[in-house]
């Protein structure tokens, strides 16, 4: 292959990646024909110009997740986020730092599996016919927030569902519980959050009416299949200038 026939690659930083997705997401850049990998950056490393990337994916923890990310668009940088516990709150303060950076493009996905996509817009479009909806989420005791960052994200996109729908509260008639067995509520959805070791990422929303029960489930046997979505946000963020929450608007899928 001619210098001139070769694909542009794209530099990609990664922070975080001395950490399960980290490393993984490193491997896989590495094995792209289209990306290269030019920075690695962990806790305690000086981020500085993020080794010339064009594109960082910041895989780090919650409490760094948002200095790490106000560096990468204070240098210029696009970012692909995956660390999860964003708030509302911090989420706004992310696009007010985008407003002096127009062409800077950020994605926060709360799940880069193409199936768990999937699995929340299945949902989002069944929540209009159900009376009940809760959902169970299932991750590895190593995970630090709860709920996970899809489970949360799908509760949102079921509550504006149900809404749009004209749809009430989701009928329950507990009055005790003070030991919270019923789980949290978000966004008026009943989440529930389990830690066991063996897992990785799992998640079931179940739907309910009278004489019937949907169940939506999705699981990721291995960080590898978070790569197809990681690789696809990396391929699409400089075309998204902004900030993006969800793999889902690159994929057609709004």
């Amino acid at each position: 292959m001619s210098e001139a026939s070769k694909v542009p690659s794209i530099k990609v930083s990664v922070i975080g990646a001395a950490g399960r997705m980290g490393s993984t997401v490193c491997r896989a850049v590495e094995a792209a024909p289209d990306t290269e990998l030019v920075g690695r950056f962990d806790a305690g490393d000086e981020l500085g110009d993020l080794g010339g990337a064009d594109v960082v994916v910041e895989f780090s923890v919650p409490g760094s997740a948002a200095a790490n990310v106000a560096h990468c668009i204070a240098a210029g940088r696009h970012v692909v986020v995956g660390t999860t516990g964003w708030t509302q709150d911090a989420l706004a303060e992310v696009s007010s730092q985008l407003a002096s950076k127009p062409g800077v493009g950020v994605l926060v996905a709360p799940n880069f599996a193409i199936g768990a996509i999937l699995m929340m817009s299945f949902a989002q479009q069944a929540a209009r016919f159900y009376e009940s909806v809760e959902i169970i989420e299932l991750h590895h005791p190593d995970k630090v927030d709860a709920p996970s960052g899809t489970a949360a994200r799908t509760a949102s996109l079921i509550a504006g569902a149900r809404r749009e729908a004209g749809l009430g509260d989701i009928p329950d008639a507990t009055t005790s519980d003070p030991d919270g067995a019923r789980g949290a509520r978000v966004d008026g959805i009943p989440v529930h959050a389990l830690r066991l070791r063996g897992l990785v990422a799992h998640q079931e929303v179940l739907l309910g009416a009278v004489g019937e029960l949907l169940t939506i489930r999705h699981d990721s046997f291995d960080r590898v299949s978070f790569m197809p979505g990681v690789m696809a946000g990396v391929r699409g963020v400089s075309a998204h200038p902004g900030l993006t929450v969800g793999l889902e608007s690159y994929l057609g899928l709004a």
